[in-house]
């Protein structure tokens, strides 16, 4: 014979604890969608190179080698697409922004990041500092593919996907904001998926 415990009424078993981690609005996708603005441009390591310009048109540039040669960090992230659909714990390697930017000079408040391709996005400088943003060029322990921005991307997981760029190579800094492709289209300035930035005025 076997008797049931007493469960009192109301009871729902465990509560979670910790803050949420899917957003407002999002839904958790188990793929990795691919979504762009335009083809999938091709570039070798050779042929790659990151440059951020400060404000004052200084140039500083990284080859392949050089990028690789700097210490680099394995962040495990949510990252959360305008599209609606979160990806939870992935697990990346890259180079932090704080690194690149350590030897900067530059008082600017923004930066646009372009692309292999010709695709922008604007930043508030203060997105990309304080071990919140990195270039990665390694995703789920593989090289980073072509189609999710190989080989190397940017990587701001506080903020919409739309806003870590695929196939980046290069930051330019400046006093000012400046929209980059999906921001002059309606998009919204700044993307905080916690607060539903999706498009201008939210």
């Amino acid at each position: 014979m076997w008797s049931m415990g007493i469960v009192s009424p109301g009871f729902h078993g465990r509560r979670r604890s910790g803050p949420p981690r899917l957003p407002p609005g999002q839904y958790l996708e188990k793929g990795f969608p691919v979504l762009s603005a335009g083809p999938t441009p091709r570039v070798t390591r050779d042929q790659w190179e990151f440059v951020i310009t400060n404000e004052a048109g200084r140039r500083y540039r990284w080859s392949w080698s050089e990028f690789l040669a700097l210490p680099s960090e394995t962040p495990t992230v949510d990252i959360h697409c305008v599209t609606q659909w979160s990806k939870l714990d992935t697990v990346w390697q890259g180079v932090s922004l704080d690194v690149l930017l350590a030897g900067v000079e530059t008082s600017a408040d923004f930066a646009v990041a372009y692309s292999y391709g010709g695709y922008t996005t604007n930043l508030p400088l203060d997105d990309l500092l304080d071990g919140r943003a990195w270039v990665v060029h390694r995703c789920d322990g593989g090289d980073l593919d072509p189609e999710h921005g190989g080989p190397a991307r940017l990587l701001v997981p506080h903020l919409y996907f739309w806003k870590s760029a695929k196939w980046v190579r290069g930051l330019r800094l400046l006093p000012e904001d400046e929209p980059g492709f999906w921001e002059a289209a309606g998009y919204h300035e700044r993307g905080d998926p916690w607060l539903e930035q999706r498009y201008r005025g939210d």
